[in-house]
């Protein structure tokens, strides 16, 4: 529905405006420029001289002059009449808070302490020379927690010796690495553990050697090479060798020189490996990178076997994956039922597998029951 006064404007769509124009005389155009000025004085788009008509009548006195606008500025400042100020200008400092003094501090003066020394000790003192009375007191600065030194004529020393604990070297590791290369080459059921962690010159080939035999042993469950200056290459034959071996249980590669490939395959070799419980592999020459953290961790979730894994994690969301993952672990681990219990109702409750008889097991409730020798 149109309004009334739409109607009444839809016969000045269609007027010219430029015939219109070309009508007016020029005291009308003259009439109509003022109107339009009247019209729209605010308008922001349009410059300032031209939001409003001229309304001046003086005419005009010439060209700006700077200086002598400026003299004729001044020449008013100083015919208008100051304000008179409530409160009278002095130029003086006020201070509204008392002007801080500091306190003297006592000064401390030190007694000399007469101090009696050995004859022998002082006749050594006396005849010492500079330079080793200088390590003489490095000697004994270097093993005391509070020195006092005055030498003027004597040398007297205050001095609070306490006692260096001494630090023994680890004796270099026993192993002899051909032999126990060779016994398990052999499959010699007596070697249930290989230990070559800090052993710095074994080459890269003999490490290599280590893993492809550990392929066919089945007696061997711990094998350490820690700090041994193992690299991807190493860990790599070792990720072959856990595909196929099914007695090993706990590996550890720390402090070596493995980077997130390496890392990356013993973490895929875990997924085909049903025997390895235990694995280290912290403290390598760089650091994982995000990316491997996060496939470590979605091994454990995947992998139940892994009771225990040593890497500290940089961030926080795999590390509470890894947490939950193995501690998952470890409680189906602790919730197998035992072989040995002979009753139905203890056979779910068994904290731990107890593989010799005459032991106790543990039910939920207080009872607890003993299997006859």
């Amino acid at each position: 529905m149109s309004l009334p006064f739409r109607k009444e404007l839809e016969k000045y769509k269609n007027i010219n405006e430029d015939e219109i124009l070309s009508k007016l005389s020029e005291d009308e155009l003259k009439q109509l420029e003022h109107v339009l000025d009247d019209l729209d004085p605010e308008n922001a788009l349009l410059p300032a001289g031209f939001r409003q008509k001229d309304q001046t009548t003086k005419p005009a006195t010439g060209p700006f002059d700077r200086e002598r606008l400026l003299s004729y500025l001044e020449k008013q400042a100083l015919e208008h009449k100051d304000r008179e100020d409530f409160v009278p200008f002095t130029g003086e400092k006020k201070r509204y808070r008392k002007a801080f003094i500091p306190k003297e501090k006592p000064i401390e003066t030190r007694t000399e302490e007469k101090v009696t020394l050995d004859p022998e000790l002082e006749e050594a003192l006396a005849s010492a020379s500079d330079t080793e009375l200088y390590d003489l007191c490095f000697m004994i600065i270097s093993q005391a927690s509070a020195v006092s030194l005055f030498h003027k004529n004597k040398l007297v020393i205050k001095v609070k010796i306490y006692r260096v604990k001494p630090i023994f070297e680890e004796p270099p590791n026993p192993t002899n690495v051909e032999a126990s290369l060779q016994r398990i080459k052999a499959n010699d059921p007596s070697l249930v553990e290989i230990n070559l962690n800090n052993i710095k010159n074994i080459p890269i080939p003999t490490l290599k050697e280590f893993a492809k035999a550990l392929e066919s042993n089945t007696h061997v469950k711990t094998f350490s090479l820690a700090a041994t200056r193992s690299n991807d290459p190493v860990a790599i034959a070792f990720a072959d060798m856990l595909k196929v071996n099914k007695t090993l249980k706990s590996l550890n590669v720390e402090s070596n020189f493995i980077t997130g490939t390496g890392i990356l395959a013993l973490i895929d070799a875990l997924k085909e490996n049903e025997s390895l419980t235990e694995i280290k592999i912290d403290n390598q020459r760089q650091q994982l990178g995000t990316a491997v953290e996060m496939e470590i961790a979605k091994m454990l979730e995947e992998n139940s076997k892994i009771l225990k894994f040593g890497y500290q994690f940089t961030k926080q969301g795999p590390r509470t994956r890894v947490a939950a993952a193995i501690t998952k672990n470890n409680d189906l681990v602790s919730r197998k039922p035992n072989p040995s219990c002979l009753f139905s109702e203890c056979r779910s409750h068994c904290f731990f597998a107890l593989p010799m008889t005459n032991q106790a097991c543990s039910t939920k409730g207080t009872k607890k029951i003993f299997l006859p020798a």
